[in-house]
């Protein structure tokens, strides 16, 4: 049906045209003329002026071979010879072998991206954003806190050490009063 309209539509469109071309024909003649008709008379002149030159026959002959000519692996294809090449696809075989093997699995899981659960991640973008905002203070009060902690520990660890310090002096204290005592308890006896 669309076809057919359009048609119609191309046919109006062309008609149109060839009342514009043909006015001035139109005007001395007095019949249209086919603007499809005029393409192939030219076409067909085209194409007898170029028969009629040889330089023309051998230049259309020989387009095959410049478009080869033309070709950028053209080169290559002379100088590389096909041995060459094929030791070259060997030597990278195992190498072609993997690749291959990974675009199977690839295409295995083309259907996993048309899921639903794939579909729906524009939905949940805006979810995301919001959580990785809260996700990003949290990190940020974690390391205040794990400053904290730090701090404490080191205050923690600082008061041990002079507690420390102060026992073993109380300690070493005690000890001389006890080698003074003993000692004037054995001068005494």
């Amino acid at each position: 049906m669309e076809a057919m309209v359009m048609l119609e539509g191309l046919e109006e469109r062309l008609e149109r045209l060839e009342k514009r071309l043909d006015v001035d024909k139109n005007v001395q003649t007095g019949k249209p003329v086919k603007c499809v008709d005029a393409l192939v008379r030219i076409q067909a002149s085209l194409s007898a002026m170029a028969n009629k030159r040889e330089r023309v026959k051998s230049l259309h002959k020989k387009i095959d071979d410049l478009m080869k000519y033309l070709d950028p692996q053209f080169t290559e294809r002379i100088t590389v010879p096909d041995a060459v090449r094929l030791e070259c696809v060997l030597a990278e075989e195992e190498f072609i072998m993997s690749q291959a093997s990974l675009l199977e699995h690839m295409s295995s899981l083309v259907p996993l991206l048309d899921s639903t659960y794939i579909k729906v991640v524009p939905e949940h973008a805006t979810k995301l954003q919001s959580l990785s905002q809260i996700h990003i203070q949290q990190q940020d009060q974690c390391e205040s806190l794990t400053d904290g902690t730090k701090k404490l520990f080191e205050d923690y660890n600082k008061m041990m050490f002079l507690l420390s310090k102060q026992f073993s002096q109380w300690d070493e204290t005690l000890r001389k009063l006890e080698a003074t005592a003993k000692q004037d308890k054995h001068a005494t006896e």
